[in-house]
């Protein structure tokens, strides 16, 4: 009896902490939304119009529908193992550790490129507000003060995200019932509706718009930061899909609505000065030189937000990496005495940042960013595929759900992939062999488990 109850307490001393199951569906939905943000397909707007002959609105859609689908996929995986959990850790386990690891060798590519695509955005928007100040000065100002945020541990808390949330919500509002009065004063309320921006046959080109989805689905990239709280969700096999499939339609919805809305205001793309910055031009049509401010503001607070987020989570995958021997642990694994921060991994990000505003544009970026994301997708709904059709265990299958619906996301996210353009194909193929090389020898040939490449919440 004794033995027994030493034999509980040692194992229940052993156990793995685990995190409280407090969150309900509607904190998930909004901490999806803050990762996503509503500004998501402002930054993409002016490319997106150019790759696409005019039709952004179409690709944002379009994009939607494999999201969605995807969406369901990163759920239903999340339903089956509650857990924080990842690409990663869904592929390893519904299809193979070793698939897995490339799976995250993929988003770990993503980790790198979101602080260096965001640092080129602010600097690109800044430039456009205060055009005597050069880019790359602007460029270096904002790697290097997420640098020093991040070395002196700040962190953008729950509190400020809400609050930036709600400030980008305000400005968006007053976006959209300037727009809507500007259309209404110029038109009438015919104004308002027009099939142009879902096709026009006077630009509309299949190709085009396929090349411009992939780069468009870019507004949806962090929808499934939602998986990564399953842990503390209560009943996460049922809130967690819900949740995913509320916040990739807000997304899609909120986001067309304002592409919608962009294209009637300034229907010829041709006609922007700056790309990667067009959307602050047609809040300046409707709402002059304040709201072309406030709505710069806006976009470089959400996207310096993400700068540092990205960088965080970029500097401790790679910490992680270093502390269990999976890079060089004793420069990744590092950590500051005072700080308590991986001043090496901060450090060589910001200069990673850096760089690759000096040597990429933002639409390059986010296409790289795109190739390790889509990759992920994939290998997501494919997981679903072998862990729910056909697993012998499951006592029952249904066909359209377990097979056909993933399949069909899988179909999506590969047809997306594909548009990318070459350059970005060629980086990303240029990783993922490294990734491989690397792999095949950690593993002595793929006889080994691979190591465990742990993904932090961006």
């Amino acid at each position: 009896m004794e033995d027994a109850r030493s034999a509980a307490v040692e194992q229940t001393a052993i156990a793995p902490a685990r995190l409280k199951r407090v969150l309900s569906f509607w904190d998930l939905v909004l901490f999806g939304i803050i990762c996503v943000t509503p500004i998501a397909p402002l930054p993409p707007f002016g490319i997106a119009e150019k790759l696409s002959g005019g039709h952004a609105t179409l690709t944002i859609l379009i994009a939607m529908f494999a999201m969605l689908i995807t969406a369901v996929s990163y759920g239903r995986m999340a339903g089956l193992y509650p857990v924080a959990g990842s690409a990663y850790s869904y592929v390893s386990r519904g299809l193979n550790s070793h698939v897995g690891f490339l799976a995250g060798w993929a988003t770990f590519l993503d980790y790198l490129i979101i602080p260096m695509a965001n640092v080129i955005y602010c600097a690109a928007t800044m430039y456009r507000i205060l055009p005597s100040i050069g880019y790359a000065v602007w460029a270096f100002i904002f790697a290097g003060l997420a640098t020093w945020l991040n070395l002196r541990g700040i962190r953008t808390g729950t509190r400020a995200n809400q609050g930036l949330l709600a400030v980008m919500l305000a400005v968006l509002a007053v976006f959209v019932v300037l727009a809507l009065r500007y259309l209404l004063k110029a038109s009438g309320f015919t104004g308002l509706f027009s099939t142009a921006p879902l096709y026009n046959p006077a630009t509309f080109d299949f190709n085009r718009v396929r090349t411009a989805t992939s780069f468009a689905a870019l507004t949806y990239i962090g929808f499934d930061a939602v998986t990564t709280l399953s842990e503390e969700v209560k009943d996460a096999r049922r809130t967690v899909p819900l949740a995913t499939v509320v916040v990739c339609l807000f997304t899609g919805i909120v986001g067309g609505g304002l592409v919608y809305l962009a294209h009637l205001v300034w229907p010829d793309y041709t006609t922007f000065t700056h790309l990667e910055t067009a959307f602050m031009d047609v809040t300046r049509r409707v709402g002059g030189t304040s709201l072309f401010d406030a709505m710069g503001v806006v976009l470089i607070l959400a996207q310096f937000g993400s700068v540092l987020t990205g960088q965080a989570g970029a500097a401790r995958l790679l910490f992680g990496m270093g502390r269990e021997n999976v890079l060089p642990k004793a420069f990744f694994g590092h950590l500051d005495r005072r700080s308590q921060e991986p001043t090496y991994n901060v450090l060589l990000v910001g200069l990673l940042s850096l760089g690759g505003a000096m040597v990429f544009n933002f639409e390059e970026a986010a296409e790289v960013l795109n190739f390790g994301a889509f990759l992920a997708f994939m290998g997501v709904n494919l997981a679903v595929i072998r862990s729910f059709y056909f697993d012998v265990k499951r006592p029952s299958r249904h066909l359209m759900a377990d097979m056909l619906l993933p399949v069909l996301g899988f179909l999506f996210c590969l047809g997306i992939w594909i548009s990318l353009p070459a350059p970005a194909k060629r980086i990303g193929f240029v990783w993922l062999a490294l990734g491989l090389a690397y792999h095949a020898i950690s593993t002595r040939g793929f006889r080994r488990p691979p190591p465990v490449i742990e993904l932090p919440e961006p």
